[in-house]
């Protein structure tokens, strides 16, 4: 075992859920207090100003996309080349590419800020929410820099084997969120602005954090050094990280659509329907998201290392933990559905009538989503990008896609529920067939 980089422990069950533990309660807490944001609109400002946090959702999933491309698809590339002992070049690379996601940053936020009134009514705003979606977006707009680069740390942590300190800092930044929610929304009496503000400045709080410890800890295995520029570094931390881009950009497209259908069978309800939903489902499937960003760093630094029995011995792992979990997510939701629920809505409303009626057909999906969040994440960590972007195309944007649009011709309602879970079993099948096909490519089989 190597005492100084934890990628190179000998793994086995128990010290490799160790390892990923605290990503996963860091995602599963972070996906908290996204949803705490929701309850707190919902039930302290309005359910039309929750509907309107969906219209606007597509700019800030794209905030996402960009900080999840970089993070995802830097942390593969540097986390294989320390397994290949470059370690300067490592350390120079995650500096030039911390200094590009923050001017990306910026320029993303001055667009769209130079023309969101037009971007917040094709985003499928009317005049009786538009308030709401301006003045929750203004705040994420300003702090996107922070954005996207609590999100690139988190995965750096990872990579320096100390993903705890990101656990602490999700644990820290999501209270304050907590609680600032409270403070601004109902004793300042600041509206749908006030769980914005509180958003924001939990992920400053963490980036803040995230640009000293990454300066000033000079005895880990990376930090900031003086950057040398390298286009290629950029440009091939993009093409590996693209299938997350290209997820999370679909998502917003996605979430355009649903709430197009939403609109046109369930009215605003059903766009607040379909919102709790979509909450309640980023809570459940963080445990996935977070296992596969935890042990991501694993695989890549063993491809590097060119250690095959040790990705061997963690794919197998993972199998096993994902088709557990998938089982115990499903039973989960499908007992706690009426109480998730009623987190966000009273049980008289509509609003809960349609959201739990859609949650049973939802849920089915669980079985599934897994194990597709973790072959674009393999994929990623083994620098094809090519085979990420093509499953993550397939299941966040084509089969998603067709299944909103159709299915509700012939099911209504019903339809646009399950064209997740026909969306996940699809990419089961998709995920699986890579899986198995590139097996002696990489030797993770």
């Amino acid at each position: 075992m190597n005492t100084e980089n934890k990628l190179a422990t000998n793994f086995n069950f128990l010290s490799l859920i160790k390892f990923a533990f605290p990503s996963i309660i860091m995602m599963m807490f972070s996906a908290l207090y996204i949803v705490v944001d929701g309850a707190f609109v919902s039930r302290l400002v309005h359910t039309n100003a929750l509907s309107a946090i969906n219209i606007i959702y597509p700019l800030y999933s794209f905030i996402f996309a960009i900080a999840t491309m970089l993070s995802c698809g830097s942390s593969a590339l540097i986390a294989k080349k320390m397994g290949e002992q470059k370690n300067d070049e490592a350390k120079s690379n995650f500096s030039l590419i911390t200094i590009v996601s923050a001017i990306i940053g910026i320029v993303f936020a001055i667009l769209c800020l130079i023309f969101l009134k037009p971007l917040i009514y094709f985003l499928g705003s009317n005049d009786n929410i538009y308030h709401y979606c301006y003045d929750y977006i203004i705040p994420i707009l300003i702090f996107a820099p922070f954005c996207i680069l609590q999100i690139l740390f988190q995965s750096f942590y990872i990579v320096a084997g100390k993903p705890k300190i990101g656990l602490i800092l999700s644990i820290i930044g999501g209270t304050a969120n907590i609680i600032l929610d409270y403070v601004f929304i109902v004793p300042f009496d600041m509206g749908i602005a006030g769980a914005s503000y509180g958003t924001v400045i939990g992920f400053f709080i963490q980036s803040i954090f995230g640009i000293f410890y990454f300066l000033l800890n000079r005895k880990g295995t990376i930090y900031f050094t003086v950057p040398k520029y390298d286009f290629a570094v950029i440009t091939k931390s993009c093409y590996i990280g693209l299938a997350r881009l290209i997820e999370n950009t679909a998502i917003a497209i996605t979430t355009f659509l649903f709430n197009i259908q939403m609109m046109k069978y369930g009215g605003v309800d059903g766009i607040a329907a379909i919102t709790i939903v979509l909450y309640i489902e980023f809570i459940l499937v963080s445990v996935f998201i977070g296992y596969s960003g935890g042990i991501a760093p694993i695989f890549s630094y063993n491809y590097g290392a060119k250690n095959t029995f040790q990705l061997k011995k963690v794919f197998k792992i993972t199998i096993y933990f994902i088709s557990i979990i998938s089982v115990l997510v499903y039973i989960c939701s499908f007992f706690s559905a009426p109480y998730l629920i009623y987190t966000f809505a009273v049980k008289e409303s509509v609003v809960f009538k349609l959201g739990l009626s859609g949650f049973m057909l939802f849920s089915i999906s669980f079985f599934f989503t897994g194990t597709n969040i973790f072959s674009a994440s393999l994929f990623i960590a083994l620098s094809n990008g090519k085979i990420a972007t093509v499953i993550s195309i397939l299941r966040t944007l084509i089969f998603l896609s067709v299944c909103i649009m159709l299915l509700p011709v012939f099911l209504g309602i019903n339809g646009v529920w399950l064209s997740v879970p026909v969306t996940e079993f699809l990419s089961f099948i998709v995920s699986w067939y890579y899986l198995i096909t590139k097996k002696n490519n990489y030797g993770y089989i």
